[in-house]
């Protein structure tokens, strides 16, 4: 308010130097008169209906407004940072699972492939003893025919030694006999 006092009292003393023209600065005539009481009627009016008033409520809304975006900025900017935090300590979390899931699964995976060596070893000694016992039995089964192809031997030399020093009727008597016995203990 102090300049447009100053303003326009420096209009008035710079009038008179202004009318170097010949005529009067405060005359109805004089251009620069109109325009200064032109310009004070303006500024009136604008203060009469409180127009800086009204510009000055508009930036004080406009500067309130500015205020407000920035606070929710702020608000948004921080509540970002706690969603980051929150992000990155889940992160941080997932990866220390991770971690702990790839341990677990070597430790699983080494102890398979013990229990894998322990089978293989299992089975191994399994197939062993069956070959040890498929022999054993080759052998008994072996040792049986050796004996029945024996007995036949003995049987047939013993029959025809028989045959050769007896009569037919001995004969037929003792090979009767050792046929009975020979049968009798080979069942």
């Amino acid at each position: 308010m102090n300049r447009i006092i100053i303003g326009t009292a420096a209009l008035f003393l710079a009038g008179p130097a202004l009318a170097a023209e010949g005529e009067p600065f405060f005359s109805l005539r004089s251009t620069e008169f109109v325009v200064t009481l032109a310009f004070l009627i303006f500024i009136g009016v604008l203060f009469y209906f409180k127009v800086p008033a009204l510009i000055g409520d508009l930036l004080d809304k406009r500067a309130d407004g500015i205020k407000k975006d920035l606070a929710d900025a702020r608000a948004l900017h921080d509540e970002a940072r706690t969603i980051l935090a929150s992000y990155e300590r889940k992160q941080k979390d997932v990866q220390d699972q991770a971690e702990r899931i790839v341990e677990t699964a070597k430790r699983e995976a080494l102890a398979a492939a013990e229990q894998a060596k322990a089978d293989l070893k299992a089975s191994i000694a399994r197939r062993l003893a069956a070959a040890e016992d498929q022999i054993a039995s080759a052998e008994a089964s072996a040792v049986r025919a050796v004996r029945d192809r024996a007995v036949n031997v003995a049987v047939a030399a013993a029959s025809e030694l028989i045959a050769a020093k007896m009569s037919a009727a001995d004969k037929n008597g003792l090979i009767d006999k050792a046929i009975g016995e020979v049968e009798a203990k080979l069942h």
